[in-house]
């Protein structure tokens, strides 16, 4: 996804106040604000809250997205595509009015208090220590060591030995 196409969707979600959390690659981007990209992006990872999942699905399908057949998917995480073939990755969540997990992606209900500026708008995204903390979770890949370097760089993280690339 080029960064042109992930500040205007995420500019036009803005203005149709349908709220949703940077995740994954473009996260990082933004955490770090680096005035160029750290690498290049294949689609854009989102985070929503299952009440808000409908109209996020609306509007995007009003923009040419859809649910991509070639692609697994759950009901609480699926990859949207367009003809452009500009992908999202939705990652759905919902929590108790007690703050409690109870469905979709198993989101902290602290990860979700990051926010950050991404061309010029600013953006609500995975905390910095929780984006850092997801990413060194698992193996690596290429993509993930520029991440997690980035973000120990900006933030000062201490770099598990797993992920010293």
């Amino acid at each position: 996804m080029q960064f042109s196409d992930t500040v205007a969707l995420l500019r036009g979600l803005d203005d149709a106040r349908i709220a949703v959390w940077l995740d994954g690659g473009w996260c990082v981007e933004a955490l770090v604000g680096a005035p160029t990209l750290l690498r290049d992006h294949d689609d854009l990872d989102i985070a929503v809250s299952r009440d808000s999942e409908g109209l996020l699905r609306s509007w995007l399908a009003s923009r040419g997205f859809s649910l991509n057949l070639h692609r697994e998917a759950q009901p609480w995480n699926y990859v949207l595509t367009d003809a452009q073939i500009r992908s999202i990755d939705v990652h759905v969540f919902e929590f108790d009015p007690a703050g409690v997990h109870v469905y979709g992606i198993e989101y902290p209900a602290a990860s979700l208090t990051g926010s950050a500026e991404l061309g010029g708008l600013t953006v609500r995204c995975i905390a910095p220590e929780w984006m850092f903390r997801f990413k060194t979770a698992y193996a690596p890949t290429s993509k993930d060591l520029i991440d997690v370097h980035a973000l120990a760089r900006t933030y000062g993280y201490q770099i598990p030995s797993t992920h010293l690339g």
